[in-house]
């Protein structure tokens, strides 16, 4: 059994550990978009590498405006950066708050960037009698009760859980913490998988919330993680000049700045992407309906499991899955989740049936 859950990321780890070669082991746990790369925008990129010779546009002009036209939010408040790790730890360290609060369990990069500033974060503990799903009213007290606070951190939807907040849930919040003098910071990694992206997504409210920044990236809905692309919403102006102050120049190359203007206008794509999550998520958790374990809501490409079966742990499980060259993620090590709890994302149907055969065959 494993001593410490790996990471999707964690393949080479995998390779020497098991002696499976990397590229033999489908990845459940990367949460990354099972099409790949968008072939019409390899042909874009490939018949224009002659742009690596240039710089790009320190002001990022063009992709933001692509942004903007994406999101619907306006050119202007747009930041660009390299991923959306980039710009967590530039908010942050601009920012520099002195008490802030995260959602347990939730990405652990929020945390790390936080100490790294000085502030040690408190914590907001999500239910499983609720679904992992956050009550506002109770987030809201919380805050109430512990008036230092400066920031608030949310993943929407959430990694692991998957859950999410709706948009009048967000507002809310955001009403609150707007009179509170609380910034909230929204990671929408996942947001474009959703069923329905405009119903939990918070970009239109930047116009109304300035105490409000979003973030996004490429890494996962369009399968570009090497590109290292990301971006913020935020109509703060003074934190967005804060952030551009600090920030070092160029740090979106000239490849990822003429991708970024191309592929948020590939709709085939898009289209494509959305139809294959929401019919894999609704096939898959329909097929585990028969078996000893209980899933969450799922919001996301990725669903969050408890085995119901004691002697079949999720340790146990990742065994059985890399045995056969798949690896999910061991939810162990996620704090409020014990050693029951594992996730998966959603790949192509065929890569999807090996797992539940799996699953089915140990959980059955």
């Amino acid at each position: 059994m494993t001593a410490t859950p790996f990471h999707g990321s964690d393949l080479e780890k995998i390779e020497q550990l098991y002696g499976i070669p990397k590229e033999k082991i489908t990845g459940f746990g990367s949460n990354v978009n099972p099409l790949g790369l968008s072939p019409r925008l390899k042909e874009y990129l490939a018949a224009r590498l002659d742009m690596l010779s240039s710089y790009p546009d320190r002001e990022y002009t063009g992709l933001r405006r692509a942004i903007a036209a994406y999101t619907k939010a306006d050119a202007a408040h747009v930041l660009c950066g390299n991923g959306s790790t980039e710009l967590i730890s530039a908010c942050i360290r601009a920012l520099s708050p002195e008490r802030a609060l995260l959602i347990s369990p939730s990405y652990s990069e929020y945390e790390r960037e936080l100490r790294l500033v000085g502030c040690i974060p408190d914590y907001f503990a999500l239910s499983e009698g609720n679904d992992f799903r956050p009550d506002t009213g109770l987030l809201i007290r919380h805050m109430k009760e512990t008036p230092s606070f400066r920031m608030l951190i949310l993943c929407n939807p959430n990694n692991p859980t998957s859950g999410a907040l709706t948009v009048s849930e967000l507002r809310k919040l955001l009403s609150f913490c707007q009179e509170a003098g609380i910034h909230v910071m929204v990671d929408e990694t996942y947001a474009e998988f959703a069923p329905d992206v405009d119903a939990i997504s918070a970009i239109p409210l930047t116009k109304e919330f300035s105490c409000l920044i979003v973030l996004r990236g490429i890494s996962k809905f369009w399968a570009a993680p090497g590109l290292r692309l990301g971006y913020a919403v935020t109509s703060d102006e003074a934190l967005r000049g804060d952030i551009l102050s600090r920030k070092d120049p160029w740090t979106v190359s000239s490849l990822a700045d003429l991708a970024g203007q191309f592929l948020f206008s590939d709709h085939i794509y898009i289209e494509e992407t959305r139809a294959l999550i929401s019919s894999e998520r609704q096939r898959i958790r329909q097929a585990l309906e028969g078996l000893a374990v209980k899933t969450y809501p799922c919001f996301a490409n990725f669903l969050l499991c408890r085995s119901l079966k004691k002697e079949v742990s999720a340790p146990v499980l990742f065994e059985a899955a890399i045995r056969r060259g798949m690896m999910i993620r061991d939810c162990s090590d996620f704090p409020g989740l014990d050693e029951n709890f594992f996730r998966f994302c959603f790949l192509l149907p065929e890569q999807n049936d090996r797992l539940l055969s799996c699953l089915t065959e140990l959980l059955g």
